[in-house]
């Protein structure tokens, strides 16, 4: 099988069987690309996962594109990218078209309640996940506390505070090499 099915496959796959968005889509990915296929490293797929947060547009769609850039070039980003996005475009025309004759029922209402449940756990499992990897000293945890406290506590854009963890991240580069 070409490496162009099989991204689009694979990415296919992630965006059918995940609900909840993009963040809900990170432990799957990750034991598809890293454990799975072995595409990528566990170390680059976090950081694949901060570019792709960092970056206008949604953060599964922008990790599929830049895991099949990364895998086969440009069709391969092409390929991964319309392989996530093509089920919701699937599932969103279906239920668009039929929706509103069944939206009104407690068994519909009762399974959106189930898979909201579901997705919170997703999410908080890729944040843990995440800050496993992503806190390895000190300055890392500091800034990842700092973070959450502002994000939590005030009403500062999140925006300023990637940029705020990048600018750490430069200045910490450029002491260390001076070192």
């Amino acid at each position: 099988m070409s490496i162009y099915i099989s991204l689009f496959k694979t990415f296919f796959k992630i965006g059918a069987f995940t609900f909840g968005g993009g963040y809900a889509m990170i432990p799957l990915i990750e034991e598809e690309i890293v454990d799975k296929k072995g595409w990528i490293e566990r170390e680059e797929i976090m950081d694949l996962f901060a570019i792709a947060q960092s970056i206008p547009g949604a953060i599964a769609i922008n990790t599929a594109t830049l895991v099949g850039y990364k895998k086969a070039g440009k069709r391969g980003g092409i390929c991964a990218t319309f392989g996530v996005i093509l089920p919701s475009f699937i599932i969103i025309s279906i239920i668009a078209a039929f929706f509103a004759s069944f939206a009104h029922l407690p068994l519909v209402h009762a399974i959106f309640m189930g898979i909201n449940g579901a997705v919170v756990l997703l999410i908080l499992k890729a944040a843990l996940k995440m800050t496993r990897l992503a806190v390895v000293d000190v300055l890392s945890g500091l800034s990842m506390l700092m973070t959450v406290l502002m994000i939590l506590f005030t009403s500062i854009n999140p925006i300023i505070m990637i940029l705020a963890g990048a600018s750490i991240g430069l200045i910490r580069y450029f002491i260390e090499k001076k070192a």
